[in-house]
């Protein structure tokens, strides 16, 4: 059973001029009809590049940026629904983990008190001393040690720093924690061990999970079932194994040929799809398939003038491709200027997705 459904979700920024007499003149597409569902006890991964809108999914989602259309639902209950008053109570099931956080944690309270506030605001019972107790148990979860209550934000590393975000985020013992790029403002040597704490976080506490990333790997090593995102809309969803195994959109393939292989050989032999041009602009996006200004596979018929849907090619496998089939089995090749050798065009390659970090 899915823990969240969220159905034809969109988020229009709208597009206003003037000073005194102002007047809407279109309106920026950040989300537009996207459709998730995230069962209980898994983590479900959301990649794509700068500017395809995960991350205002992920905050509409929050309740952080109101949508303009849609439905989201958090174990039976319609979020949209609720009113503020009544949302308040509703927020203790999901919480978040944000990008930076530095940027997140106020530097005026120290630890005890940045992890105490959300148990007075949202009136948990127990008293002080039940609270202590609670927050120095997740302290020591987390891998923080007692003494780390009197010291303040900046007195921290970056992946400290996470860990107190991450200990904030479970205080109120959540049964959804949506984490945008967790692990995108840390050090690398760092990365693998937050990573392996929300792992662990998952198994003890029964979490359900959100993860917004860029980093192919990342999402990879934690995701149970995968989607990317494109000019904010999904174009494909599979479960983590099958989709790194074989993409079958055209934007995925692309995404997949610009992450590094640990081998040489293997690097210097393998072939890669090139994007040409950049992102089209969320606030007039093509007609038709929105990939299809950028995609080698583009055909004469339907892609510029049909939205393709997100149908199932596989049991859990969707994708939004008119042609994903024949691209498939190889019976339409793509373009030839997009096809290089990864050791001819190491440089090129950069601009078919935001690389892995």
């Amino acid at each position: 059973m899915s823990l969240l459904q969220v159905r034809d979700l969109k988020v229009h920024f709208p597009i206003r001029s003037g000073t005194l007499f102002t007047r809407q003149h279109g309106s920026v597409k950040a989300v537009d009809g996207v459709d998730l569902d995230v069962p209980a006890g898994t983590t479900f991964g959301l990649v794509g590049e700068s500017g395809c809108g995960k991350s205002t999914l992920a905050r509409a989602i929050m309740r952080l940026v109101e949508p303009t259309a849609g439905s989201i639902t958090l174990d039976g209950r319609d979020l949209l629904g609720l009113s503020e008053r009544r949302l308040r109570p509703v927020r203790r099931d999901f919480q978040m983990v944000f990008q930076d956080p530095m940027a997140s944690l106020d530097p005026r309270q120290n630890v005890e008190s940045l992890l105490t506030e959300p148990l007075r605001a949202h009136r948990i019972p127990g008293g002080s001393v039940e609270h202590a107790r609670r927050i120095r148990t997740l302290l020591e979860v987390v891998g923080l040690p007692a003494t780390a209550l009197e010291r303040y934000p900046h007195e921290f590393s970056g992946g400290q720093r996470q860990r107190i975000g991450i200990a904030r985020a479970l205080v109120l013992n959540p049964k959804l924690v949506v984490a945008d790029e967790p692990v995108s403002a840390l050090d690398v040597s760092v990365q693998a061990q937050v990573i392996n704490l929300l792992k662990e976080l998952q198994e003890t506490f029964s979490l359900t999970y959100l993860v917004i990333a860029h980093d192919l790997a990342v999402v990879r090593h934690i995701s149970d079932t995968v989607a990317v995102m494109y000019l904010g809309q999904i174009i494909e969803q599979a479960p983590a194994t099958a989709l790194y195994r074989a993409p079958t959109h055209p934007y995925t393939k692309a995404l997949m040929g610009a992450v590094p292989v640990p081998d040489p050989a293997v690097e210097a032999s393998r072939t890669r799809i090139l994007l040409r041009g950049d992102l089209p602009s969320p606030a007039n996006p093509p007609s038709g398939c929105r990939f299809h200004t950028r995609c080698p596979w583009r055909q004469a018929t339907r892609c510029a003038d049909e939205r393709p849907a997100l149908r199932t090619l596989a049991p859990g496998h969707q994708v939004a491709c008119h042609f994903a089939e024949e691209i498939a089995a190889g019976r339409i090749p793509p373009s030839t200027t997009a096809v290089s050798s990864a050791a001819a065009a190491p440089a090129a390659a950069s601009s078919a997705a935001e690389p892995p970090s």
